[in-house]
């Protein structure tokens, strides 16, 4: 046999071998994207159902109670949002401290977003006076008004709760270990549904409160997710491997850190709320039954998107990880995987919105409608969810792209783009189409989607382009470190010891 021939033999078994070794790795991808995503997509669906099964109920009690719960609650993210993009950052630290080996980095990450967390439960509590004047501007009608005043001053007060239980989870969501994370979203949602239903109705012994029972149940249900959160995590098995108790103390350095790159994230976050809070509020200056449907249709369509969320989150994490061990590469596999399985569950779920539009649409009508109202609400709501059908894949791209590029630290570029984006192709063209033309409603529907749609090829250029590959979150040298106030690490705890 020829050398040559032998050469051959040889490099089609290397071929082999590497071919082998590919697939098996991109399964081992596949895998842990579900492992970390799969409960913090379920979080998300229990998160989904509590508020999808709130609208349900309000929509049964009263169509004003469901045109009004939608604004008001979105108005309270609106405001509240900014504080969840910057304690959610936290997140990020966290994973990166977990790639580089840095416990002490993780104890002391989330002790910042805690201190975070505070400051914004005490700016919503001075928030909630506001509620009067606010909904006086937006323009509602008056029986509408009072009941959107009622829903924001409760959420507002109570929202601390759900701050600080949402920081207190990424101790767990970016270490990886997300079922806990599931297990206590679960739990607040079996919680809620009962007490939701008995206090809008007031059944069981309840009284019947209508939408400020709806507002009581979700604030109790916060309050319930917090306090498990700080029963799991405060323990002495926790203080001994991350230092959670011992590296209590305020860090300049790091606090400052967490603020340099989580302030862009809270600005987008404000920014994508913003812009919905915009799109309904101009549907409510359409008319009322405009935005009874579309709120209900945004209702179903948070059973995909709140799911996504999760796995945005999941992908955040596993390229947290891996640019904390500084190695990209693991980063872009875990892209991909999660990429390929979201547009799989949306392909699913947009089928289902486009063949069974009606079934979905009925649990929000209440048997008082009349058989003209009820039929002019299911029309307009199955033109709708054709809608969703299609922007749902740019929606879920635009999640998994971003939070890639939020996993590596770069937020800035997600801030900038959804501002350009939403301010052209949505903001815009959606007062002068519907306020000044008078297009109507079908109009600003289709504005949201092209909204997503440019989104989708920014965040798209800006992951091909692999800039973000280069940022540095955290540092791996005490050289890096703020010479008056370095991070409590592990290996700065040793040194002072």
């Amino acid at each position: 046999m020829s050398p040559t021939h032998d050469r051959k033999i040889s490099s089609t078994h290397d071929k082999k071998v590497n071919h082998d070794h590919d697939k098996k790795m991109n399964i081992t991808h596949y895998k842990k994207v579900l492992q970390v995503s799969i409960p913090l997509a379920m979080s998300m669906g229990a998160t989904t159902i509590m508020e999808f099964t709130d609208r349900v109920f309000l929509g049964n009690y009263s169509m004003d109670a469901l045109a009004a719960a939608t604004p008001a609650g979105i108005c309270v993210f609106l405001f509240t949002s900014f504080f969840f993009g910057v304690a959610g950052y936290v997140n990020v630290f966290i994973a990166q401290y977990t790639g580089n080996r840095d416990n002490g980095g993780v104890g002391a990450s989330l002790w910042q977003g805690i201190y975070f967390a505070l400051f914004g439960a005490l700016f919503m509590t001075a928030l909630s006076s506001t509620a009067e004047p606010l909904f006086n501007m937006i323009g509602h009608s008056p029986e509408i008004r009072r009941l959107e005043i009622e829903y924001f001053r409760i959420l507002s007060l109570g929202n601390g709760a759900l701050l600080l239980a949402f920081t207190l989870s990424t101790f767990y969501s970016g270490r990886g270990f997300t079922r806990a994370v599931m297990f206590i979203h679960i739990a607040g949602t079996i919680f809620n549904i009962p007490l939701d239903y008995a206090l809008i109705n007031g059944v069981w012994g309840f009284p019947e409160l209508g939408i400020r029972g709806a507002a009581i149940a979700t604030v109790s249900a916060w309050s319930l997710m917090a306090l498990s959160f700080a029963v799991l995590i405060f323990n002495r098995r926790n203080n001994r491997k991350y230092r959670i108790w011992d590296n209590r103390a305020f860090s300049r350095y790091l606090f400052m850190r967490l603020m340099k790159f989580g302030i862009p994230g809270g600005v987008q976050f404000s920014l994508d709320i913003l812009i919905f809070t915009f799109f309904i509020l101009i549907i409510g200056r359409i008319g009322t039954t405009e935005l009874a449907v579309t709120n209900l249709v945004l209702s179903i369509n948070s059973l995909s998107y709140m799911p996504m969320f999760g796995f945005s989150t999941g992908v955040s994490t596993l390229v947290g990880q891996a640019m904390g061990k500084r190695v990209p590469d693991e980063a872009m596999s875990a892209a991909k995987a999660t990429i390929h399985i979201s547009m799989l569950y949306v392909s699913v779920m947009a089928m289902i919105f486009i063949l069974t539009p009606e079934p979905l649409i009925q649990l929000f009508l209440s048997d008082d409608l009349g058989v003209m109202e009820k039929n002019a609400i299911i029309h307009i709501g199955k033109i709708l969810m054709k809608f969703v059908s299609v922007y749902l894949f740019f929606d879920a791209l635009v999640l998994v792209l971003t939070g890639v590029l939020k996993g590596a630290g770069d937020s800035r570029f997600i801030m900038w783009s959804m501002a350009s984006a939403g301010l052209l192709f949505l903001f815009i063209p959606l007062w002068v189409g519907s306020q000044i033309m008078g297009l109507g409603l079908y109009f600003s529907w289709s504005c949201l989607t092209l909204y997503l749609c440019a989104m989708f090829i920014m965040v798209l250029w800006r992951y091909k382009s692999g800039k973000w590959k280069d940022i540095r979150v955290i540092e791996n040298d005490s050289s890096a470190h703020d010479t008056i106030d370095p991070p409590l690490t592990s290996d700065f705890i040793k040194q002072t010891r």
